[in-house]
């Protein structure tokens, strides 16, 4: 499901004039809106509470309560980690943790299940299989999945690469890049502008670029052609990559699946490799 801010920007134009005016004031002020009542709100913008209920409606909430909560998921999604602990602790009943705990994350992949169609996960594998080079990149709570995907993608083809976007060597290797290459960005709140800027300098040798990121709000967005949303939420401080981990899993294990042919041979000699060198135990 979009986040409030989303569906508020899609649904505009189809808005009432007092609708709208609430709407507009929402998107400027989302972090007032999170914790003002429905009646402070009204009281604010100057119109009926009704009006603010069916406006919620009208973008495919329940109600007002529901809606709220979407803005404070976002804000904790976004805001600085020591501020999103603060706010999660407050809904957390420590005596069931481990069980809430796994809750969250069955919840997160459905939702990032939900996001991502079979299409937009063919194209991706279509865009990979063709590559001549694969590069990965992202920094800091993303880089566990570029490495992962780097590992398993260059065990599958030999051709992947992770590159640390906060590493300035990025720049040599873009001005390199070309259509035949493919870039695969992972973004998280709170976004850096390194990976962004690789992406960008990246699309303007046009390199095609699979992002992964937690929504369409991300500015990798603009920058990229195929798109996997990702819930990054968590019951804590950080931006959790247990669902965009899922979704790398998935993207190896489907190409490996998928393409036998190509596949078995090379994981054939990577093994004879590590079988002349004894390298397992």
């Amino acid at each position: 499901m979009k986040n409030p801010i989303e569906s508020l920007q899609e649904k505009i134009s189809e808005l009432t004039e007092t609708q709208r005016k609430t709407a507009d004031y929402i998107i400027k002020h989302p972090l007032d809106v999170a914790f003002l009542t429905i009646d402070q709100l009204a009281g604010i913008v100057g119109i009926s509470t009704t009006t603010i209920m069916r406006l919620t409606f009208n973008v495919g909430y329940s109600g007002y309560a529901e809606f709220q909560k979407g803005l404070q998921e976002i804000l904790r999604n976004q805001a600085a980690p020591q501020t999103r602990l603060e706010a999660n602790i407050k809904g957390i009943n420590q005596n069931d943790l481990w069980g809430k705990f796994a809750e969250s994350h069955i919840d997160s992949i459905q939702d990032t299940m939900n996001m991502i169609s079979n299409e937009s996960l063919e194209q991706a594998q279509e865009m990979i299989l063709s590559a001549r080079r694969i590069l990965c990149t992202s920094v800091r709570s993303g880089l566990p999945v570029a490495q992962y995907l780097t590992h398993g993608l260059n065990r599958l083809f030999g051709n992947a690469q992770l590159i640390i976007a906060d590493v300035s060597d990025w720049v040599d290797s873009a001005v390199e890049m070309n259509a035949n290459d493919i870039l695969i960005a992972v973004s998280f709140p709170r976004y850096a502008r390194r990976i962004i800027d690789f992406a960008k300098a990246a699309k303007g040798n046009g390199v095609k670029i699979i992002a992964i990121t937690d929504s369409y709000s991300s500015p990798l967005i603009d920058h990229s052609d195929i798109v996997l949303p990702c819930n990054a939420s968590s019951m804590a401080f950080h931006n959790s990559v247990v669902s965009s981990m899922f979704v790398a899993d998935y993207l190896i294990s489907a190409l490996a699946i998928n393409n036998p042919e190509r596949t078995k041979k090379r994981l054939d000699q990577v093994n004879a490799v590590l079988m002349d060198i004894n390298y397992h135990f």
